[in-house]
Parts: structure tokens; C-alpha cells; sequence
């Protein structure tokens, strides 16, 4: 079985789709796909669909879809299977779970990929680490489960895919900045921070690629851009990192040119106190 949550809802066997086309038991594939392996609790599944109002009938109606998924594998797997769907979408003690190993979902590679970007990225191994993490994030296929209605244990799930994938976009800027690749990044970056207008991470990462490639003025707009928003939007002002940042652009910093050594931190904590 193959199964991909990165994106839209993908999950084949025998290269053919067990995706149900009803919602609810989409949902239902999606959050034991998140856990492969693992026992998902009747409570949580029924939490997922129907959030704190069940039904009467939701034992049944979660049973009902168990039955309906099986019958997609049954039919993907074949009748010459060497085993059958319910050794597949097992019933355990207080819930279900799929029998599939980790590798057959598209997030187990993915977190891999960035622990081994995120190793490499400690020990100052600048062109593994972006090669790593560019990796990981060519896996996704557009925002998680894109496709499926999530309830309240899913969509804890999305957000901390999407924060993760986040991470690893900051993760591979710094790692490329290293490798002195600040003219190719302004563009990419200028779209990031229209999406995240308040992300300061986003936003010194911006500065030092537009600063690094004689754009000292643009670099500086757009700290003051974002201290504007800030204190109309939150009434705060930047964070003491970002501050110093600012500062040391005003001063023009040689700090700024010159890249540190091994097991450096990223653009924006370099300037934390």
C-alpha cells in the first residue's frame, strides 16, 4: 500500500485507489493513515466525524464505514492476496488500525528527510542540509489532506503538518543563505512573507538576502514595513532579534558578509541575545 496525506489524499494498492469518495469515511482513512501501526481509539475516530454531538447510530455508522473501506482494499488487493482486508484494516481491542509499515506513507519519508537535514544543518553541512530539506518539501503536493473535510483531531494534525512544512522552508533558506544563494532567494522570499505578513523569521531572512545583494535600502523597507504592521495589527514592536538586525544593517555590520562557522544557528536566532 502507498498512501500520501502531503497534498491530496492518495492511497493505492496494487496501484489501484482505495480512496472512498464519501466524506466521512475519507476522513476516517486519512487519520489511521496519520498513525500506521498504531491503534486509533473508537472515542478519537468518533470525535473526528461527528466532533462533541454523536449520534445514536454512530457505532454502527463507524462500523459501516470500516466495512465500506475494507471492501476498497478487497477489491485493490485482489482475490489471489495472500491475505485478506482485515488483516489489513485490523479491529483491536477499542478501535482499528492499518498494518502497513511506516515506509508506505508519504510523511514517514518526509520526516526522515528533515531530521537528517536538521542533523546536518547542526554540523554546519550546509549543502546536505539543503539538499535534505529541498527533498522533504518536493514530497509535498500541496496543502495536507487538501481534499478531505477535517474535524477537530484532523485538523490538529494539518496544522502541525503545515507548521512543520514552514520549519523546513525557514530551515532550507538559512541553509542556502550559507551557501551565499541570497540573489536567487529574494524572489522566493518576497512571496513568503506576502503569505506570512507577520512571520519575523520570514522577514530577517528578506533582509539579510536583499542586504547581501546591495539591496541595503529594500532590505530596510522592509523591516520598516513590517514594525508598521506590527504595532498597527498587534501594538508591539519587533522582536529584540529583529531589532538588532536592523541595527546592525544601519551600521553596516561586516558581521552580515561574513558566514559563521560550523554549527551556527539560523539568520534570525544569530541575532537572539
Amino acid at each position: 500500500m502507498n498512501i500520501k496525506v502531503l497534498g491530496p489524499l492518495r492511497a493505492a494498492v496494487n496501484g489501484s485507489s482505495i480512496v472512498p469518495s464519501a466524506g466521512k469515511p475519507r476522513q476516517v482513512l486519512a487519520l489511521l493513515a496519520l498513525y500506521p501501526g498504531r491503534i486509533m481509539p473508537v472515542p478519537t475516530l468518533m470525535e473526528e466525524i461527528w466532533g462533541t454531538h454523536l449520534p445514536q447510530s454512530a457505532m454502527t455508522t463507524l462500523q459501516t464505514y470500516i466495512m465500506q473501506l475494507r471492501r476498497c482494499l478487497g477489491t485493490a488487493m485482489g482475490p489471489d492476496a495472500p491475505g485478506t482486508a482485515k488483516d489489513v484494516l485490523v479491529t483491536r481491542h477499542g478501535g482499528y488500525l492499518l498494518q502497513i509499515p511506516q515506509e508506505s506513507v508519504d510523511v514517514h519519508a518526509y520526516e526522515k528527510l528533515t531530521a537528517q537535514g536538521q542533523h546536518a544543518f547542526d554540523d554546519g553541512e550546509d549543502e546536505q542540509a539543503a539538499r535534505c530539506f529541498r527533498e522533504a518539501l518536493d514530497l509535498w503536493q500541496g496543502p495536507a489532506l487538501v481534499d478531505v473535510r477535517v474535524g477537530p483531531i484532523l485538523e490538529i494534525e494539518v496544522t502541525r503538518l503545515e507548521e512543520s512544512r514552514l520549519v523546513t522552508v525557514e530551515r532550507r533558506i538559512d541553509a542556502d543563505l550559507r551557501l551565499g544563494r541570497h540573489t536567487e532567494l529574494i524572489a522566493e522570499l518576497a512571496d513568503l512573507i506576502a503569505r506570512h505578513p507577520q512571520h519575523e523569521g520570514l522577514h530577517a531572512q528578506a533582509m539579510v538576502a536583499l542586504y547581501r545583494s546591495g539591496r541595503q535600502a529594500a532590505a530596510l523597507d522592509v523591516y520598516r514595513r513590517l514594525r508598521i504592521r506590527l504595532i498597527e495589527e498587534l501594538g508591539v514592536e519587533p522582536s529584540p532579534q529583529l531589532q538588532r538586525l536592523h541595527q546592525a544593517m544601519l551600521a553596516v555590520d561586516p558581521e552580515l558578509d561574513i558566514p559563521a562557522g560550523p554549527r551556527r544557528g539560523s539568520t534570525f536566532d544569530r541575532y537572539a541575545a
